[in-house]
């Protein structure tokens, strides 16, 4: 779904007329609204992805079995709340790095790098980087809270902790303040594809809905239409690089705050080939589709219908 040269990125136009600093506010906001609907499948696909750690297929209990056993084993376990857990860290980490996120795309587009070829892909990656380093801690706490379960169906790590703030203290005690940001060197690859997949495929996607006029220019269905097709793309290039993210963020660690059993994401990816299989990278698929998936079409369309919102609104006081 190619540009051409001479059509600008969808959304190029109004992000001229949509300050950076106004994108960081509803791009935050959108994303916190989608994390609202989609945490109960994260906390699932958090616990897909810590099963077997490290152990070969058909040598481990696996409690947690597709979407809806799982679920519903986290829903024996831990109660119905238990499916929203981490979700205050959840929606920290949406507003942090999406914010940062959103708004140095605006800033990169109101230079005028997304008319370039190629310039939404870089844009969205930059952004995405910046992103995810800003909001590590946040997604660090997320994940260790999301793993946190009694011991019959217990995946992973298990760390004591039980708030944020909480959480937050005990790291930074413990491990100083590098602690906060172990894992970082996973989540920033992460973010990093999962935004330059997720920003350009819908600036294209978006373009090319509305080309082929099947739905009226300015409805929320466009939004709704892209932010689908961008939320395969999205799924596809990013499971690998999440399983790691998990496996980083969840990993004990020493006294000295070093993680007992991955040196970063190279060692992680290796020792998942090796010991887990190839196919172990694609751990929580399916539920991580229907967690992304949503979320991406959540997150943009509720973006697309903000910005819209936002430009209206500033003409209407012109």
């Amino acid at each position: 779904m190619p540009l051409t040269r001479t059509q600008p990125a969808a959304g190029a136009e109004d992000m001229e007329t949509v300050a950076p600093a106004v994108d960081l506010v509803l791009g935050a906001s959108a994303c916190c609204l989608a994390c609202v609907f989609t945490n109960p499948l994260e906390v699932v696909k958090t616990r897909l992805q810590l099963q077997g750690e490290l152990q070969a297929p058909g040598t481990y209990p696996r409690p947690y079995r597709g979407l809806v056993a799982s679920v519903a084993a986290v829903a024996r376990a831990d109660g119905l709340c238990g499916l929203q857990k981490g979700l205050a860290a959840g929606l920290l980490y949406q507003g942090l790095m999406n914010g940062v996120r959103f708004y140095c795309y605006g800033l990169a587009c109101q230079a005028g790098l997304a008319q370039q070829p190629g310039g939404t892909v870089v844009a969205g990656a930059v952004a995405g980087a910046l992103g995810a380093f800003v909001g590590s801690p946040a997604y660090l706490v997320k994940t260790q809270l999301q793993a946190q379960t009694v011991a019959a169906v217990a995946v992973g790590h298990q760390h004591p902790h039980q708030s944020i703030r909480g959480a937050m203290e005990t790291i930074w005690r413990q491990q100083g303040l590098a602690g906060l940001w172990r894992g970082v060197g996973g989540a920033v690859p992460r973010v990093t594809v999962g935004s330059a997949a997720q920003l350009a495929t819908f600036a294209s996607a978006k373009a090319w809905v509305q080309e082929q006029q099947w739905l009226p220019e300015d409805s929320w269905l466009v939004a709704l239409a892209a932010g689908m097709i961008s939320s395969v793309a999205v799924v596809a290039v990013m499971t690998p690089f999440d399983v790691v993210s998990t496996r980083l963020y969840n990993q004990p660690v020493d006294g000295a705050g070093k993680g007992q059993l991955y040196g970063g994401l190279a060692d992680c990816l290796v020792k998942i080939w090796q010991q887990e299989g190839p196919l172990a990278l694609y751990k929580g698929l399916g539920t991580g589709y229907l967690r992304l998936g949503p979320h991406t079409i959540l997150s943009m369309l509720f973006w697309d219908e903000l910005r819209k919102l936002a430009t209206r609104g500033r003409h209407q006081d012109t």
